[in-house]
């Protein structure tokens, strides 16, 4: 019965990162023992500190509906955040709350693409904005980088792939899939392209931002004084705190963009969860170093996980400087033939990897960039070691 459904749903692509998960857990529900290298999630426990502030909302009765955009006292957190972290200065009206970040993502979409309006996607980039765009009438450009140049585009890229109908540029810092990191040099260059085209409103989506090993310092497009009043600033604590599940996000915006996603949120889920509202002010009150602890384990095992990866002959990696995954480049496979099994793309390579290593990972097709996988480390240094050797061993 799809012809009952809508041309919208029916063109809609499932998440890769959500269908590998279910077909993780469907083939552990068969016997299975499959390590699960797929899923963003960190392993870790939300702290107890931040765990406490929610009991006391609970014990002080936060039971009712809450802001549309949030509690005063959360945006007035997030607005110490932003200026602590990132050097921008918000008002209350700027900020929006919203059940986590790929809803403030979506939310920003809907208020400002129109039908044929073009969203420039730097490749690799997060699964779900392609499909974001698509579902506000939005045309993806996807501007393909290469492991050579750590998966960043240039100003010259940008510059090139710019056409008057170009609306909205998104991109995110560190970068979901590949750990690269844009300098504050980097996005300067981008910028100075970006002031010849003032139409264009910048997404940057920073929701690793704590995750970085140092190597490069993170930097905020809204910290340049001639693009803040068209950039948003896309964040959340799923990450950073290991709060996944308490799906709290938020943005901030210009002004007139943050009304139109309150307007917006208003007639679809209106306000987030309270308990976890309250808990989230707490999260970001308190100082980052209390979270240090997981960014030290995570490079560990980034250290960990390439070692065993370079170890492999036909995987090509880069060092990622932030988040928790690696993406290597995989390409020296297809065309082959594997246990019987013609390896044609990076998806065909991932599901051989499920099937025949019981180890899920993530096509690069759902990232935009063809020649690679997603692997995630969040998991403990004994799956990592299980799970690579595994993958060396049907290879």
């Amino acid at each position: 019965m799809s012809n009952q459904l809508s041309e919208r749903i029916n063109n809609l692509v499932p998440s890769a990162t959500l269908e590998m998960a279910a077909k993780a857990r469907e083939l552990r529900a068969e016997g299975k023992d499959i390590i699960g290298l797929s899923l963003g999630e960190p392993d870790f426990n939300t702290p107890d500190y931040i765990k406490d502030a929610a009991i006391q909302a609970i014990n002080e009765n936060y039971n009712s509906y809450t802001p549309v955009d949030g509690y005063v006292e959360l945006k007035d957190a997030i607005i110490t955040k932003f200026k602590r972290d990132n050097n921008l200065t918000y008002g209350r009206s700027q900020i929006v709350v919203s059940t986590g970040a790929k809803q403030a993502l979506y939310n920003v979409a809907q208020a400002c693409l129109d039908k044929g309006d073009e969203v420039i996607l730097p490749c690799p980039y997060w699964v779900s904005y392609s499909d974001i765009v698509k579902l506000s009438d939005g045309v993806p450009v996807e501007v393909a980088t290469s492991i050579e140049n750590d998966f960043k585009m240039t100003p010259e890229q940008l510059e090139a792939a710019i056409t008057p109908k170009t609306k909205m540029l998104w991109y995110s810092s560190p970068c979901n899939p590949s750990g690269s990191i844009y300098s504050k040099e980097e996005l300067r260059g981008l910028a100075d392209v970006l002031q010849k085209h003032p139409q264009i409103v910048v997404v940057s989506d920073e929701i690793y931002e704590h995750i970085n090993y140092g190597v490069t310092e993170h930097a905020s497009m809204a910290d340049f004084e001639d693009m803040y009043d068209r950039t948003v600033t896309v964040n959340g604590v799923a990450k950073a705190f290991a709060m996944t599940g308490w799906r709290i996000g938020y943005i901030g915006a210009p002004e007139y963009i943050a009304r139109a996603c309150n307007k917006l949120q208003g007639q679809v889920t209106s306000g987030a969860n309270c308990i976890a509202q309250r808990a989230v002010i707490t999260a970001l009150l308190e100082s980052p170093s209390r979270v240090q602890y997981m960014v030290d384990e995570f490079k560990n095992r980034r250290k960990l996980i390439l070692e065993l990866l370079n170890g492999i002959p036909g995987f090509k990696c880069n060092e990622p400087e932030g988040a928790f995954y690696v993406y290597p480049d995989v390409s020296e496979y297809f065309g082959k033939t594997l246990q019987g099994r013609k390896i044609g793309n990076a998806s065909d390579f991932a599901m051989y990897l499920l099937e025949e290593a019981n180890v899920a990972t993530v096509t690069g097709d759902a990232f935009g960039n063809g020649d690679s996988i997603r692997i995630s480390y969040a998991a403990s240094e004994d799956e990592i070691k299980d799970a690579i050797a595994r993958i060396a061993s049907v290879l």
